[in-house]
């Protein structure tokens, strides 16, 4: 093992790719970009060649301030509706090759047009030109987590990428600040201009709003990206403290879903379930021979593509009716450990006198343990980018 200057733990070394290190906060004005700055200055303090790529100061001024005396990389313009967009250059990033890159906000929708949708393709492109890169993001802005911060905050974070791309990172840098020390500084207008502190204070920005997204960051993300070395830093402190991620445990998920909108959150609490086992998950929908999907189940069976893709989870399809033999089938067939589900719709008819599934599953598989996942109903929220 070597340890770069200015990396805490480093990745086994290798001669064709990035070492990513990635700040992650709990919401905005938490000092992740600060952070990833001082980490530019110190690499480059080090002897090491360090460029910005793309730097977001949202206008404050001790952030800009910060990033004098490292070269920026200027962006390059896009046009798009009729207006001017700008984003990272990223051939000049690699034409430029520095031995260390400052890439901010990890999570942003690049403008159509460009090489690639979102900001962290670009990153990966970058790494396998071998230029580590430093880079930002928020908790709320990984997949598995946009339904619970929706049901934590009443807001819909509307940019995310996959959990795997903040799990391939060599290292993270957790920046800790007090929902009570992150509201002082929005108060300040050290986050947002004066004119958006009150609606920031009355919507995203609520004490406990903060203090959940706060636990999340430092409990659930550890469980999140396997067997990592993570750094907490809290806000006015250098010192870090290090926390090793639990030890996974070999198992297998297999999630009931069906083409229809809640089933998206059903796999995001699968996935998320699979991630703390080190599990692999499974996805399987039974579909009645010859059913005709409706255009909504359409929509909702492309939806659940896309999210099992993103996720990295395997969708599986099989024809039958008879869903509690055919899910044990796959079951068996997969090595399933866990099986999760959501609630059943109420029956009709003679339906009510049938076996309920979880328990039918229970008897067709006794070494499989069956869990239902809760159905929060889906209320009007706001978004967030």
């Amino acid at each position: 093992m070597t340890t770069q200057p200015g990396f805490g733990v480093a990745a086994e070394p290798t001669s064709d790719h990035g070492h990513l290190l990635v700040f992650l906060g709990m919401a905005a004005g938490v000092g992740k970009t600060y952070r990833m700055l001082l980490e530019g200055h110190e690499q480059q303090e080090a002897g090491r060649d360090v460029a910005i790529g793309l730097l977001e100061t949202h206008g404050r001024q001790e952030t800009a301030m910060l990033a004098e005396g490292l070269e920026l990389i200027p962006r390059r313009r896009v046009t798009y509706r009729g207006t001017q967009l700008e984003e990272m250059d990223l051939p000049a990033v690699l034409a430029r090759a520095p031995e260390v890159c400052l890439i901010d906000e990890l999570a942003h929708t690049n403008a159509p047009g460009l090489e690639h949708p979102k900001r962290y393709e670009d990153v990966e492109d970058v790494l396998n030109a071998g230029i580590d890169v430093l880079s930002t993001m928020n908790v709320q802005h990984l997949e598995s987590l946009n339904d619970q911060v929706a049901e934590l905050t009443d807001v819909r974070v509307r940019e995310t990428i996959p959990d795997d791309v903040l799990g391939r990172a060599d290292e993270l840098v957790i920046i800790d600040i007090t929902p009570e020390e992150l509201i002082e500084r929005l108060r300040a207008g050290k986050i947002y201009p004066t004119e958006r502190i009150d609606t920031a204070l009355n919507n995203f920005f609520r004490i406990e709003n903060l203090a959940a997204l706060r636990e999340v960051a430092l409990r659930q993300v550890a469980q999140e990206v396997g067997q990592k070395r993570l750094t907490t830093e809290h806000v006015g402190s250098r010192q870090g403290l290090a926390i090793e991620a639990p030890q996974a445990v070999g198992e297998r998920l297999l999630a009931l879903v069906e083409p229809y909108p809640g089933a998206q959150r059903l796999i995001r609490r699968a996935w998320r379930s699979a991630q703390r086992l080190g599990a692999d998950l499974d996805l399987l929908w039974v579909r009645p021979p010859q059913h005709k999907l409706s255009a909504d189940q359409e929509h909702s069976l492309a939806a659940l593509r896309q999210l099992a893709s993103l996720l990295g989870a395997h969708l599986l399809v099989e024809e039958s009716h008879d869903v509690p033999a055919t899910a044990a089938e796959v079951a068996r067939r997969r090595h399933t450990t866990y099986i999760l589900l959501g609630r059943s719709r109420p029956r009709r008819g003679l339906g009510r006198l049938r076996t309920p599934l979880p328990q039918r599953l229970m008897e067709l598989l006794p070494g499989v343990d069956v869990r239902i996942v809760a159905d929060r109903r889906e209320h009007p929220q706001r978004s967030q980018p």
